[in-house]
């Protein structure tokens, strides 16, 4: 038998008895209250009116200050001959450069709007993975030695649907005021209509296509945030929550393991294939603004 098959059954052995000893120490200890909202509720830390700081708005500054200095130190410091870190970053800056902005725009076009593309990703990219960080960001604490120390808990601030949706409406002002620019009001309003199409046909599939640029605010707010929001309510029930809503101990042991593989795959597949959606779509609807009907 080889080593690796051992250590397979050895952790698969192990993980059946934790499962086990769960159930018969533990049993069923009641259900307990559990309101899965709770988590993504938004307690004012600091009072400032309409500008009140919470937990979303700490999250929203880390991504922010994470995005500008991270690329800012990077760039101070590219070499000649890059170093790994150099070259995972070049290779992400070739993926918002040429798939991203040049994919879907022409390279003039792309000149001017790759560094907005380019933030934007970076932007809810970093949103995204931080918030898959344990921080101690909860509203309960628990008593250890006397003193009061807050729970840890991973929140995402594009699980809430106001941030996803402003971002949409900046995507949506861009391209609009774009296609404005490029071809005026009325140029712009006329190239909705599809080429060819005309008559009382041309007033229904105008009204159709003017619905259809402000749906775009819709689905792209709601498509990240409900990818986000549901990989954390997944992650939250087969890490503890389930268990605590049925109050059987070994069922919170049995699914631990799927929790940590679905952690892992949000982390390193979610959390960014989100980003390339969100820039990818932008850059498609700001290309599509000054692009000419056919």
């Amino acid at each position: 038998m080889s080593q690796s098959r051992k250590i397979l059954l050895f952790a698969g052995g192990a993980y059946l008895l934790l499962v086990v000893l769960a159930f018969i120490l533990f049993g069923n200890v009641g259900r307990q209250e559990f309101v899965p909202q709770e988590e993504f509720e938004l307690p004012t830390w600091i009072e400032l009116g309409p500008l009140d700081i919470n937990k979303a708005v700490l999250y929203l500054v880390i991504s922010g200050v994470l995005t500008c200095v991270s690329m800012v130190y990077i760039a101070n410091r590219m070499e000649a001959r890059p170093n790994r870190t150099q070259t995972a970053v070049e290779t992400l800056y070739a993926l918002m450069r040429d798939n991203i902005t040049r994919g879907n725009m022409d390279d003039k076009m792309a000149r001017k709007w790759f560094p907005f593309i380019g933030a934007l990703f970076l932007f809810i990219w970093f949103n995204n993975l931080i918030g898959f960080i344990p921080l101690p960001t909860g509203h309960e604490s628990f008593h250890v030695l006397g003193f009061d120390v807050p729970t840890f808990g991973i929140y995402a601030a594009t699980a809430n649907v106001s941030v996803p949706l402003v971002l949409s409406l900046i995507v949506f002002v861009s391209y609009t005021t774009e296609g404005i620019r490029a071809k005026g009001v009325g140029g712009y309003l006329k190239s909705l209509i599809p080429a060819g199409v005309t008559g009382a046909m041309a007033g229904f599939i105008f009204v159709l296509e003017l619905l259809s640029n402000f749906m775009r605010i819709i689905s792209l707010s709601v498509r990240l945030f409900a990818n986000m929001l549901a990989g954390h309510l997944i992650i939250l029930f087969m890490a503890g929550g389930l268990a605590i809503l049925l109050g059987i101990a070994g069922i919170g042991v049995f699914l631990l393991p799927i929790g940590l593989a679905l952690y892992l795959f949000e982390v390193g597949l979610v959390a960014t294939l989100q980003a390339f959606i969100f820039a990818t779509l932008s850059a498609i609807y700001i290309g599509g603004a000054v692009a000419e009907s056919h």
